[in-house]
This record gives C-alpha cells, sequence and structure tokens, in this order.
C-alpha cells in the first residue's frame, strides 16, 4: 500500500519535499550551535525561515492526503451522484489545504529574498557589518558554521525557486483516474464549479459561493468538463495548446466565393443602417475598452453623462440602471438621438436575462428593439448553457402561426420536429419576450390586456403600421433571432438583423427563417462558428495538426493517437453498453460485439483493430539507442496505409463525431447568412496598420454563404479580432461604398458623349 502512495507521488513533490526536511535540519543545526553565543534577534530570522519549510511539509502531508480523499470521492461520485455532496466537500477541503500550502510557499519566498539580501550585503562588506544577521550567526562559530549559512541560504533560495514551479498538485491524478474519461468530467467539473463561484466573487457576486443546488454555473461547469475529457486519452494542456499553434499555422482563411451571388443591397443597407444599435447595446465600459484601450475609463464616463448631471431628469429610467441614468445615456450618446425615442429598457445583471432597448423612430417609422450581447459575467453564463433543449410551440408561434410563410416551409418544420436550440439563448428568449409582449402593460389581467409590443404598434396605437427591427450583436444577435421566432406572427412588418451571432437553432428552424432574420458574418470571427460540436471537432483537429507538421516528435503523434484510440473505443463500448442496459432488463452479449459498437458507423479496418487492442498495455514505446522504435511497425509493414495509427485516429475522430449518440445536436446560424470577406489583403502592411489601409481601400466585398460553411472553428490570429462590431460595420461600409463607387462608374460610362 505504502509503495502504491510513494509511485502515486509527483517527482516535483519528491525534490520539494525532502529540501524542506534539508532546510530544518541545516537550520535546526544553525540554531543549535549559534544560539548559546549569538543573540536571540540574529537567529529569529533562520529559526523562522525553518519553522516555515517544516510547516510546508506538514502542509503538504495534509495536502497529499485531501487529495488523495478527494480522487477517491470522484471515483466513486462518477458512478453514483447520491454522494455528489461530499465530492463537493472533499474538493473544497482539498482547495483550502492548497492554499495554506500556497501561502506558506509564498512566505518562503520572502524569507529567501530577505537572507539573500543579507547575504549579498554579508559578501560585500568581507563578512565585517555587525548588523548583518549572517555576519552575527557565522562570528560566533568556526570555519565550517560559514560553510553551513552558505549551504543554508542555497537550499532556502532553491526551495522558493522549485515551489513557484512546482504546481499545487502533491498526487498525479492520473494514478487514481487512468483513462476513465467519466472520472476525468467529474474532476474537471468540480475545478470549474468552484473556479467560476470563485471568480464570479470577485466580481462581487457573492450569492454565487452559497449555492448547493444545480443551478446555471452548475450546468456550464459541467458542459466544460466534458470539453476537457481529452485528459483520459493522455493529452496534456500542453499538448493541445500545441496543437492549436500548429492548426492556427496550417489553418486557411475564408473560402474561396467564386461563383456565390452578391448580398442583397436592400438587406445589406439596412443591416449597417440599424447597426449601430446593436453597438450600443453595450452601455458598460467594454465598448470602450475596445475602442480606447488607454483612455477608456474617461469616454465610458463621458458617455455615462458623469460630467453632465443637470441632464439627469431628461433621461428616461430603465429598468437596473444606475442613479444618473448613466446607460440610458450612454446609449443615446452613441446613436445621437434625444431621450423621448427611447421608450423602454433594462439593464441588469443576472444570467439568461438579456438587457435590452426599445425605441421608436417615427422618421424612419420603426420600432428598434436592439439586444445585448456579452457583456458581464452573467452574460458569460448564458454563453456557457451551450447544450441543446427543445423548442416549444410557443418559442416556434412565428413560423407555424404565420400566413406569410410558405406552407412548404411549414411542412418541413413539422414533418421534422422536435427541434432544438442553444439552452442559454431560448431561456433567455423565453424571458425577453414576457418583458416586451407576454407581461400586459397593466396591473390587471382583464380580458383584452396587451404587451408593450401590442400597445406600440396594435391598431390605431402611436406607431400603427411601423416597421419592427430586432437587432443585436454576438448573444445579443442570437437572442433576437430566438425572439423574432416567436414575435414573427404578431408582427409581419418584423425583421431580424443579427451580427455576429452564435449558432443557436437546428439546420431546419435555420433554413425555415430566412425570409425575416439575417445573420451578418465578418471575415474568421470566431462566435460565428462556435458551438459545442465546433470545440469537440476542435479538439481532435489540434491533435491531427501535430501530424502534418514534419518537426513534431513523432513518438509524441503515436501516443496521442494510440490514447485517443483507445479513449474512443472506451466511449463507445460504455455508450453500448448503456443504450442495451436501458433497453433490455438482461444483457446478453453477442458474439459479434465489435459489430454491435460500431453499428451505424464506418467499422474501423482490422489493422484499426488491431491497434486498439494493442491500446491496453502500459507503455508501447520503445527506445533502441537514440532510435525510436515503432510498435505499429510490424502491422503497418506490407498493410495499407491505412494501417498508420494516424489515419487510424482520422477514421475514430471521424466516427465519433458523427457515430456517436452521445454528441450533442448541430446547431447553425438562422436565417440568411452574409459574409462580409477581406479581397485581396497586402501581407506587407504591419499589424499596427493594417486596420488603416483597410478602411482606406475598397476590399470588401459580401456574399450569400451556406450556413454549413460556419460549422467548424477557422483559428486564424483575427478571430477575435474580427468579432469586434465596429469592424463589421466598417466592413460594410466598405462594400456599401464600393458598390455606390461602381454604379456612379456605370452610369458615366452609359451617357452618350456630347461631340
Amino acid at each position: 500500500m505504502w509503495l502504491s502512495r510513494l509511485k502515486s507521488l509527483r517527482v516535483g513533490t519528491i525534490v520539494s519535499g525532502v529540501a524542506n526536511v534539508m532546510v530544518v535540519i541545516v537550520g535546526g543545526i544553525i540554531i543549535f550551535a549559534a544560539f548559546p553565543s549569538c543573540d536571540g534577534h540574529k537567529i529569529f530570522p533562520i529559526g523562522i525561515v525553518s519553522v516555515a519549510a517544516g510547516v510546508k511539509f506538514c502542509a503538504m502531508i495534509k495536502t497529499g492526503m485531501a487529495q488523495e480523499a478527494t480522487a477517491k470521492t470522484v471515483l466513486e461520485s462518477a458512478a453514483d451522484t447520491i454522494i455528489r455532496h461530499e465530492r463537493r466537500m472533499r474538493y473544497r477541503t482539498w482547495l483550502w489545504w492548497t492554499r495554506f500550502a500556497i501561502g506558506i510557499a509564498f512566505f518562503q519566498v520572502v524569507g529567501a529574498t530577505y537572507l539573500m539580501f543579507n547575504m549579498a550585503k554579508y559578501v560585500s562588506d568581507d563578512g565585517t557589518s555587525s548588523g548583518c544577521i549572517l555576519a552575527g550567526v557565522a562570528s560566533n562559530g568556526n570555519w565550517w558554521m560559514k560553510k553551513l549559512l552558505v549551504v543554508f541560504v542555497i537550499m532556502v533560495c532553491f526551495v522558493a525557486l522549485v515551489q513557484c514551479f512546482l504546481g499545487s498538485d502533491v498526487l498525479r491524478w492520473r494514478s487514481f483516474y487512468a483513462t476513465q474519461d467519466d472520472v476525468w468530467r467529474a474532476h474537471y467539473h468540480e475545478v470549474f464549479n468552484h473556479g467560476i463561484r470563485e471568480i464570479l466573487c470577485c466580481f462581487g457576486r457573492i450569492q454565487y459561493l452559497t449555492v448547493s443546488e444545480e443551478d446555471e454555473i452548475y450546468s456550464v461547469a459541467k458542459l466544460l468538463g466534458d470539453l476537457v475529457s481529452y485528459r483520459a486519452s493522455g493529452t496534456g494542456h500542453l499538448e493541445l495548446l500545441a496543437g492549436l499553434a500548429l492548426l492556427q499555422r496550417h489553418s486557411q482563411s475564408s473560402g474561396s466565393y467564386e461563383g456565390f451571388p452578391e448580398a442583397p443591397q436592400e438587406r445589406l443597407k439596412e443591416g449597417a443602417a440599424f447597426h449601430k444599435f446593436a453597438e450600443a447595446a453595450y452601455t458598460g465600459p467594454l465598448l470602450d475598452v475596445g475602442r480606447n484601450p488607454i483612455l477608456f475609463p474617461c469616454a465610458w464616463l463621458y458617455r455615462q453623462g458623469v460630467l453632465s448631471p443637470w441632464t439627469r431628469s431628461r433621461r428616461p429610467t430603465l429598468d437596473g440602471d444606475n442613479w444618473w441614468r448613466g446607460h440610458a445615456a450612454a446609449f443615446l450618446k452613441y446613436v445621437k438621438l434625444s431621450p423621448n425615442v427611447l421608450q423602454r429598457g433594462r439593464v441588469n445583471q443576472e444570467e439568461c436575462k438579456a438587457a435590452y432597448f426599445i425605441l421608436v423612430l417615427h422618421h424612419l417609422k420603426s420600432v428598434v428593439i436592439a439586444v445585448r450581447g456579452t457583456e458581464t459575467p452573467e452574460d458569460l453564463i448564458t454563453d456557457g448553457l451551450g447544450r441543446e433543449c427543445l423548442l416549444s410551440a410557443e418559442d416556434l408561434d412565428g413560423l407555424m402561426n404565420n400566413s406569410h410563410i410558405h406552407p412548404d416551409v411549414k411542412q418541413s418544420v413539422e414533418s421534422s420536429s422536435p427541434h432544438y436550440g442553444h439552452r442559454g439563448i431560448v431561456e433567455a428568449a423565453r424571458e425577453l419576450y414576457m418583458q416586451v409582449e407576454g407581461n400586459p402593460i397593466n396591473d390587471s389581467h382583464d380580458f383584452g390586456s396587451i404587451g408593450f409590443l401590442s400597445s406600440l404598434l396594435g391598431a390605431r396605437c402611436e406607431c400603427d403600421g411601423y416597421n419592427v427591427r430586432l437587432v443585436g450583436h454576438s448573444l445579443g444577435g442570437s437572442i433576437a433571432t430566438l425572439l423574432g421566432l416567436r414575435l414573427y406572427g404578431r408582427f409581419p412588418n418584423l425583421h431580424v438583423y443579427a451580427y455576429g451571432a452564435l449558432p443557436c437553432v437546428d439546420s431546419v428552424i435555420a433554413n425555415a427563417c430566412t425570409e425575416f432574420i439575417t445573420s451578418i458574418v465578418h471575415e474568421n470571427e470566431f462566435s460565428a462558428r462556435l458551438s459545442v460540436r465546433s470545440i469537440m471537432r476542435l479538439r481532435a483537429s489540434a491533435i491531427m495538426a501535430l501530424t502534418q507538421d514534419t518537426t513534431t516528435d513523432t513518438a509524441l503523434i503515436f501516443r496521442l493517437a494510440r490514447r485517443f484510440l483507445y479513449a474512443s473505443k472506451y466511449q463507445i463500448s460504455r455508450t453500448v453498453a448503456n443504450n442495451s442496459a436501458e433497453n433490455h432488463s438482461e444483457i446478453n452479449i453477442p458474439e459479434d460485439f465489435n459489430n454491435h459498437i460500431y453499428q451505424g458507423a464506418k467499422k474501423p479496418n482490422r489493422e484499426c483493430s488491431l491497434l486498439i487492442e494493442d491500446d491496453s498495455r502500459e507503455d508501447n514505446f520503445e527506445m533502441d539507442g537514440d532510435n525510436f522504435v515503432n510498435p505499429y511497425h510490424n502491422i503497418a509493414a506490407g498493410a495499407s496505409p491505412s494501417g498508420d495509427p494516424v489515419s487510424c485516429l482520422m477514421e475514430t475522430v471521424s466516427r465519433t463525431e458523427n457515430g456517436s449518440a452521445t454528441n450533442p445536436t448541430e446547431l447553425f446560424l438562422p436565417g440568411l447568412i452574409i459574409h462580409v470577406v477581406l479581397q485581396q489583403q497586402n501581407s506587407n502592411i504591419p499589424l499596427w496598420a493594417s486596420w488603416r489601409a483597410q478602411k482606406r481601400r475598397n476590399n470588401y466585398k459580401a456574399f450569400i454563404a451556406n450556413r454549413e460553411n460556419f460549422t467548424d472553428i477557422v483559428v486564424s490570429p483575427s478571430m477575435f479580432l474580427d468579432h469586434m462590431p465596429w469592424r463589421c460595420y466598417h466592413a460594410m461600409q466598405n462594400v456599401l461604398e464600393a458598390r455606390a463607387a461602381q454604379e456612379s462608374q456605370a452610369v458615366v460610362a452609359d451617357e452618350p458623349r456630347i461631340l
């Protein structure tokens, strides 16, 4: 038993523990030898550092015991949800012991710095300084005392340096979890659950620390734990990052749109005109951080109207706004409109509750609902609820109860039910519907009471006959899409413009709403391609990118392929076993079990099957001197290229991504997709000047794109910068200006010349 525990210790833990014990021993010898003839205040720092090393050693023991208890509880709770509360308590205990050990390590760093300073002073004064504690101790001993002091200081500095890079783990989690993917999921579930709650606590949301039931954070943490389950295959975090770096280097920009139709002028023009409302919905400091990285506090305070408090009474009142009504001021200042256009709105900090602004534009005969995108930690939680959920009949009311929808479209929606959507976005859209139309505008519940939008757009009302425009950027665009699906039946003049939205509905619903929803995507922005399925494919692509790089270590490639194959086989076998247990009271395993495992998917070839069976060994790699010996050489020799483990890896990835019943539903961008892409970019332009050059040249074009082109994340240096809302606006303006210039040139060319 003790031998197994020693094997589970990390090498760094052993080194740190031995070094701390040596510090305690050497420090004790120095104190014992110097105490009779040395002042107590001179040996006090040495005693403190020695005691800290002893406390650190004891804390490492307690941390290891807590880590072991946590690992065993996670192993049990992965199959039994009843002890989930105990798992959380164990993890919290281990976390606090870890932080206590980190605090002691920080104290040791301070002590090592102090001793180094005194050592430098002692050496510079040639041992004559009486104010130095080391001089006071060394002067009362023999030559061996001086040598021992030097060794002590070196060891203290070594301990402090090692612990800065060691990390908090005492034991190796893999010694307990091995390749059990369910256990790794449960482990990282706790990691993300505690981490997210503590980060929110740092932002002032203390209430999340006391929640014990399964809330939205619990669901987000569970999803993130599933995404990090690649640890079961032996892939480390650094290895995955290396694969992503290679994927970025090998990835291409947006595909060619030669032969694709150009985006409709009317939708592009109206989308550019209403974009400012989606951008203005970011009334917090986030918008100003991106546009004014240095002076953003001043810019935000200016937009909030802090410098003009006398105008407070003239600003409209919004739900959740601050005392000086700064968010209303920031929105109106950005769109440059008078306060009377802003009829209603809300700015809050709750998950699955979107911030919105309702405006009445009489000069455009339009009612605009602007939904804010991701700006607060609660919005990130809404984004993180990425699992699919069922769309109810009320969610699709605008499609099914609308005479403007073609009967064939309705038939396709009905015949392909049930339909799914992004859970967080669907819940936020349902809540927003209750705000803008579901709740009656008065307190009574009498027959005939109407919602707020109906009070504006109803017959003989203020905005009778006006158009309805729903706009939003990023998360706001997706929420506006789901809200439009519900409102379109009541307001046929409705149209949704979503800029950089997230995939939020299945393919049938995405195709059915092309008449009244327009999704505008700028270049390679990540949000338009961000879904659970796309992240899963990105993990596999990062591993496969290692196989395409000639400089990558061959042993690393084969190890990743081997472990991924093993984890895939384990996952598929477990899924089939679970399905069989649910459907049959008695489980009879047939002889052709492998055929049942791969039922409905492409069965791997013989070479791949041999590779998978050979994965049960602990280590299949050997070294013959300095040469790497491929354990699969005998299998692959004389066989087809598909016998290579890399090919098997790609085959298995394809099978697990498409054939597994546990995979989430693929979500798509809704409506008509307009992709604004950069044409013939000059690669010689420096990065700091590229945005100015792009603004000067008419080098953008807009095309109607296939939604299937946005199912995979494009890893590029600009994938996050392309998501900035002002970049999308400048790109659309660029396209409109280029088209206007082409039209004017065509008119001039067609005019008859007067001789």
